[in-house]
C-alpha cells in the first residue's frame, strides 16, 4: 500500500495548485485551527466570496460540531464510495457558506487506500471551480497526506500560539513541507496572542528558526488576539461573526480574510 500511495502522490504532484484554495494547518492540536477555518470561511463569505469549508480531518473532525450540524452525508461516506464528494456538500444559507463535513472517529487519511486518496484529490478539483474560495481544515500533525493536501492549495496557513510545543510543531510542519514541496506558499498565523506585540514576538521566534535552519522565511499572515468570546461562540455552536461580530478576534479574522481575498 505504501508504494502505491507514493505513486499516487507523485502522479498528483505535477498538478497545479488550486488557486482559490486555502489550507489551514498546524503541527499540533489545540491551537484553534478549526475555529479559524470556520471563522475565516464566513469572513470570506461576508466579503462577497462564494465559499466552501472542507473538513479534511477524519479522525478528529469537528467542523460540524462547531457549527451545530448533524449532516446526513459527509466526507467519510464520500471516501467510502457511498456517494460523490459533490453530494456531501451542505448548503448553509444561515452562515453564508457551504460545508463538507468530516466524520469524527472514522480513522485518518493516512490509513485510506491510495485509490480513495486519489478520488479525494479529484473530487476537490471538481468542486473548487464552483467557488471563489475553498478553505480546507487539515488534520493536525505532519503526516504525509496532510502535507500533500496542503501542497495542492494556493496558500497554506500554519497556525501556532506562543506555547513552545505549538511553535516546535509548527516549525516541524514547515520543515517537512518545504523539504517535500519546495514551492508551497506557507504563511504563519499566530493565534490567541495576548497583544499584537506579543504575536509579533512569537512570529519572530518561529521565523528566526526557519531562517537559521531552513534558509527561508515564511511571511506573517496575521495575528489573532485572545478573546473570551471565542470560547463562548464555540460553546454555543455558532460562528463568532454571527454571535459576536464586534469583538477583537472577529476584527482580526476579517482583516486576514481581506488580505487573503487579494492574494489567493
Amino acid at each position: 500500500m505504501g508504494e502505491a500511495l507514493n505513486m499516487k502522490l507523485v502522479a498528483s504532484a505535477g498538478e497545479p495548485a488550486l488557486r482559490n484554495a486555502i489550507a489551514v494547518a498546524s503541527g499540533k492540536g489545540g491551537v484553534g485551527k478549526t475555529w479559524l477555518s470556520v471563522t475565516l470561511c464566513q469572513a470570506l463569505a461576508l466579503q462577497g466570496c462564494r465559499s466552501l469549508l472542507f473538513d479534511g480531518d477524519l479522525g478528529l473532525a469537528n467542523v460540524d460540531i462547531q457549527l451545530g450540524l448533524a449532516p446526513q452525508r459527509d466526507l467519510g461516506g464520500a471516501l467510502a464510495g457511498e456517494y460523490s464528494l459533490a453530494d456531501a456538500v451542505l448548503s448553509q444559507s444561515n452562515f453564508g457558506f457551504d460545508v463538507v463535513a468530516g466524520r469524527s472517529g472514522s480513522g485518518s487519511l493516512a490509513s485510506l487506500p491510495a485509490d480513495r486518496l486519489a478520488a479525494l484529490s479529484a473530487g476537490l478539483r471538481e468542486l473548487a471551480p464552483g467557488y471563489d474560495r475553498v478553505v480546507i481544515d487539515l488534520g493536525a500533525g505532519i503526516e504525509r497526506i496532510v502535507r500533500h493536501l496542503a501542497a495542492q492549495c494556493r496558500i497554506c496557513l500554519v497556525v501556532t500560539t506562543d506555547e513552545p510545543t505549538a511553535m516546535t510543531d509548527a516549525y516541524a510542519f514547515i520543515k517537512l513541507s518545504v523539504r517535500h514541496e519546495p514551492k508551497v506558499d506557507l504563511r504563519v498565523v499566530v493565534n490567541m496572542a495576548t497583544s499584537a506585540a506579543e504575536g509579533e514576538r512569537t512570529y519572530a521566534t518561529l521565523r528566526k528558526a526557519c531562517e537559521s535552519f531552513l534558509k527561508m522565511s515564511p511571511p506573517l499572515a496575521g495575528i489573532l488576539r485572545r478573546d473570551a468570546k471565542v470560547k463562548e461562540a464555540i460553546r454555543h455552536q455558532v460562528p463568532l461573526l454571527v454571535r459576536y461580530p464586534n469583538t477583537e478576534a472577529a476584527a482580526d479574522v476579517e482583516a486576514l480574510a481581506r488580505q487573503l481575498s487579494k492574494a489567493a
